[in-house]
């Protein structure tokens, strides 16, 4: 015979057989709550692994892609052309990204829209500049994988499709929070005199206006090697107005300002402050370098190395494995990042790099 007992589930009678009682329900009911609790972020972290992983085979077939096109028209893709003005009503506004569609398994894209005589992007047929490519997306950024509205140099006007992945303009800058403004050009780089206008004469692979400045630029104009210069860098279209694949300013940012800036407060439109690289990873960033090789960046990199990496030809002595020495600075010593690039001696925990102690005031400052 079954009856309730009081301090008991079940309690059959004539038996020795009994049920938990309610203390011993409640303590295992608190185990396996622990147990989540530890189990969940352990789940989150592999969740994460597999998405930067994935981010990073997105930008090591987005650079493949580069280098199948270079190998085709013995020249790297290039943004605009000197009949664009920067109106959607123009033509040769159209990015780096669009030219590189047909090596990205895009070519029906790049057909329809006609992109091989560069339209303006108010005649291209509608769904061009709105497509969604999944080689441009990445898994840890879900807030960015629909057409966005509200792209700066449009107004609302269309819609445009988004990227998680911009090219890198190089590491002069002339606008914006003092950190950053200005940050010269070296003076042994591409310009026989330094400048800070990273927007039309950037001194990396790419910027936005390239194919005015170095229509027929090739990958013998990366002087500092290959595997030494960033070509490709992860942004956040919900954190940047000036990001998506089809127009020309939308699809290369400067590593003048440190990456991951909105963190710093900076606004999705504060252009100044923004046009640079971001991630929704923990703590840094992936870029694919003009190798095709692809490194994750810790968000706390030295400035003075970060910049150096991303100019093509300025001649510094680093390389991707200085990326992420131990400095033990971040946003909350703001002071102390500072002297990274003022030329003011450096308290750096060890390596030093000598870089750094023989940078000079004025270059990067």
């Amino acid at each position: 015979m079954l009856r309730f007992h009081p301090c008991g589930v079940l309690r059959h009678s004539g038996s020795s057989l009994q049920a938990f009682t309610l203390i011993e329900l409640l303590v295992v009911i608190a185990i396996i709550a622990v147990l989540i609790e530890l189990v969940l972020p352990a789940v989150q972290k592999v969740r994460e692994a597999a998405a930067c992983i994935k981010c990073q085979n997105n930008l090591k077939q987005l650079a493949l892609a580069v280098h199948n096109y270079h190998d085709q028209f013995q020249r790297l893709p290039r943004n605009a052309g000197p009949l664009c003005p920067g109106a959607p009503s123009t033509p040769q506004c159209w990015s780096w990204i669009a030219k590189l569609l047909p090596f990205i398994d895009q070519g029906n894209l790049y057909n329809v829209g006609n992109l091989q005589n560069e339209p303006a992007f108010a005649g291209c047929p509608p769904g061009v500049v709105s497509s969604i490519i999944p080689l441009l997306l990445c898994p840890s950024d879900s807030d960015s994988r629909r057409p966005l509205d509200d792209r700066a140099d449009f107004g609302g006007a269309m819609g445009l499709g988004p990227t998680n992945y911009k090219g890198v303009a190089g590491q002069n800058w002339a606008w914006g929070d003092p950190r950053w403004n200005p940050v010269f050009s070296n003076p042994g780089g591409p310009y026989t005199s330094p400048t800070s206008d990273g927007l039309e004469s950037g001194d990396g692979i790419f910027f936005r206006r390239d194919g005015v400045r170095f229509p027929y630029l090739d990958f013998s104009g990366v002087t500092d090697g290959l595997s030494n210069t960033f070509m490709i860098g992860e942004d956040l279209p919900t954190r940047n107005l000036w990001c998506s694949w089809p127009w020309f300013n939308h699809a290369t940012g400067t590593c003048a300002i440190y990456p991951n800036s909105h963190k710093m407060g900076f606004g999705l439109g504060d252009w100044a402050n923004v046009y640079s690289f971001r991630s929704n990873h923990p703590m840094g960033l992936q870029f694919a370098m003009a190798d095709g090789s692809v490194h994750f960046v810790r968000e706390n990199i030295n400035p003075a190395i970060y910049r150096a990496l991303a100019s093509r030809a300025g001649g510094e002595p680093v390389t991707i494995a200085d990326a992420n020495l131990s400095l033990k600075w971040s946003y909350h010593d703001l002071p102390f990042a500072e002297r990274a690039w003022t030329g003011t001696p450096l308290k750096m925990v060890s390596p030093v790099h000598p870089f750094l102690a023989t940078r000079a005031t004025g270059y990067g400052s």
